[in-house]
């Protein structure tokens, strides 16, 4: 029996040692899982886990980017825009919130703040009742807004408060401060944010710079970690456009433009006026013109610039580009004479004048001056077709001005090749063809300006926001007409005003040349002419030619003989010389001759 009893002990031994190896060997498998782990986050991942682990604990605030101003030539602001915050709160997160952590930086050390303490300091900082602060902050509600239209300095007071649950959101408020003031010109924006028309569209990027952020930690309560992370991108603001616009001359041009079509009952309206010497526009009126702050208050197709996408066939003014030709290409000159019977006849075309009258000895002059179409014809005939084409071209018909507003026209000018036997001839007298009014005043300018031809300018400069102005340099310009050829043109159309037709475009102390234009305006539908376009173009002082204007309406009720937009123009353009403080004339003003001596 002994002996079967020590037999028993003895078999037990082997089994606890190779229970006791087994164990062992578990924790050293245990342990070696364990190593490699640490080795793969502390050895090989270098920071990966932990960087992972960081970015779950942060929460960033965007800080917008103030959004550039656009200002008028003299620094007049048009539109600004002004960066805001709403305060709001994780209600849910600040209720259960008793007291929490603050770094306090004079002792640099963190201190323990009650709930109610730090409401008492945002209460003081918004300047709102303590009980007002309670109520909103209070509740299970996970975005609740405490506060709207918070400035910068007040935003930047709350976040250091660093109140559980409380954070600020940037919003950007765009302000224009003259309403309707070149209202098509400076657009408007699209749900607060993005340019939609005019300059606020075409130079977005611009104006709106770039976004900030301010980046902090949080921890697993969702409470901010008083010495966490706490990073600040400040946002770079968008820089300014200042335009070549005189917003007080735009001001009286828009009240001149809207009264004259109230008053005739016309559809729409548009006067221009461009400084001939550098090609600035300082005034583009429409009227209709939207208030920016309300665009929606006018329809939808008065919110654009119509001096730039309203293309119409421009009639008569038409025919100073007709005269410039056969002058510079040697083919007639101001004094010499046709003889016009009542009507004329040409490739059986048959063309007649806006008056009548009986068989006369006119000047070239005097053929413009009384806006002749009989003489047009006969003087024009002395070009080719391709000569017509060619200088049409040369005074930029068919050429979009670039002045840095969306839907500019560029017209129609067909080729010469596919004209057919009557717009051969018609295109000399401004039918035919079709153009902006912008066109037509950059037409004009060449021969103000001894035959240059600048590009037009409506954006002056960009100014960064440390106050570094850059400007926007001139387009290339070109020699259309010689010099010699563009005074005698200037002298044709100043005998237009003092011996011709327009003495309504007289102004005391100035000498004044000018063109009037109307012509006849496709129905809506295509089918047939609905009305006219009524126009008139001139420049001044003579002496030396300062300032284009040109005033147009389109489809004005009355009869056309009755229609005049001389007043208007001689208005506007006396303004203009007042506002710039342009001397008055001195030299005898040109008389040339309308009929054969």
């Amino acid at each position: 029996m002994a002996q079967r009893t020590g037999k028993a002990v003895n078999s037990r031994v082997p089994n606890a040692t190779k229970r006791l190896r087994l164990g062992l060997g578990i924790m050293l498998t245990l342990l070696l899982v364990v190593g490699g782990k640490l080795f793969l986050v502390q050895g090989l991942d270098v920071g990966g886990m932990a960087a992972a682990a960081l970015d779950k604990r942060m929460t960033q605030t965007v800080l917008p980017a103030e959004r550039g101003s656009i200002l008028d030539s003299s620094g007049t602001v048009l539109a600004n825009s002004v960066i805001r915050y709403n305060v709001v709160v994780d209600q849910r997160l600040n209720t259960k919130t008793e007291t929490f952590k603050r770094l306090d930086e004079a002792k640099e050390k963190l201190v323990d703040v009650s709930r109610d303490q730090g409401l008492t300091e945002l209460a003081a900082v918004l300047g709102m009742e303590k009980d007002a602060i309670v109520d909103a902050v209070t509740g299970d509600s996970r975005y609740y807004i405490v506060a709207k239209d918070v400035k910068p300095d007040v935003e930047d007071r709350i976040s250091k408060l660093q109140i559980p649950g409380i954070v600020t959101e940037g919003v950007s408020k765009r302000v224009y401060p003259n309403g309707s003031v070149a209202g098509g010109i400076i657009g408007f924006l699209k749900d607060g944010t993005t340019g939609q028309a005019g300059i606020e569209q075409t130079q977005d990027e611009l104006l709106k710079g770039k976004d900030g952020e301010r980046l902090f930690e949080i921890g697993a309560d969702g409470l901010r970690i008083p010495v966490g992370v706490d990073e600040l991108t400040p946002p770079e603001d968008g820089k300014d456009v200042k335009l070549t616009i005189n917003s007080d001359l735009q001001y009286f041009a828009q009240q001149a433009i809207q009264s004259q079509s109230d008053k005739l009952g016309a559809e729409w309206g548009v006067i221009i006026v461009m400084d001939a010497k550098t090609g600035d526009l300082v005034a583009m009126a429409d009227t209709n013109s939207p208030d920016p702050n309300d665009p929606g208050r006018v329809a939808a197709k008065d919110r654009g610039v119509r001096a730039v996408t309203a293309a119409y066939e421009p009639g008569s003014v038409q025919k100073m580009m007709t005269v410039a030709a056969l002058i510079e290409e040697g083919k007639a000159g101001p004094l010499d004479t046709f003889t016009l019977g009542p009507s004329y006849t040409v490739d059986g075309q048959t063309f007649s004048d806006s008056f009548a009258h009986g068989t006369e000895e006119r000047t070239l002059a005097g053929i413009l001056g009384y806006s002749m179409n009989t003489g047009t014809v006969m003087a024009g005939q002395r070009l080719s077709k391709e000569q017509r084409y060619d200088w049409l071209k040369k005074f930029g018909i068919g050429e979009a001005p670039d002045i840095g507003l969306p839907a500019t026209a560029s017209g129609i000018l067909t080729p010469w090749e596919q004209w057919d036997g009557r717009q051969e001839y018609t295109v000399l007298f401004g039918q035919g063809v079709s153009q902006s009014t912008l066109q037509t005043v950059r037409a004009f300018q060449s021969i103000a300006n001894n035959g240059v031809m600048l590009q037009p300018r409506l954006i002056d400069s960009y100014i960064s926001a440390d106050g570094t102005e850059e400007k926007v340099p001139a387009a290339p310009s070109r020699q259309v007409v010689s010099d010699s050829t563009a005074q005698q043109v200037q002298d044709v159309l100043e005998s237009a005003v003092t011996e011709g037709q327009i003495k309504d475009a007289a102004i005391d102390g100035y000498r004044v040349g000018a063109k009037t234009g109307t012509s006849e305006s496709p129905c809506d539908d295509g089918a047939g002419f609905c009305g006219y376009t009524a126009s008139i173009v001139g420049m001044a002082p003579m002496d030396d030619p300062r300032f284009i204007v040109e005033v147009v309406l389109q489809r004005p009720k009355g009869s056309i003989y009755g229609i005049t937009q001389g007043p208007v123009f001689r208005s506007v353009m006396s303004q203009a010389l007042r506002t710039y403080n342009v001397q008055p004339s001195t030299g005898e003003p040109a008389r040339l001759p309308q009929f054969a001596k």
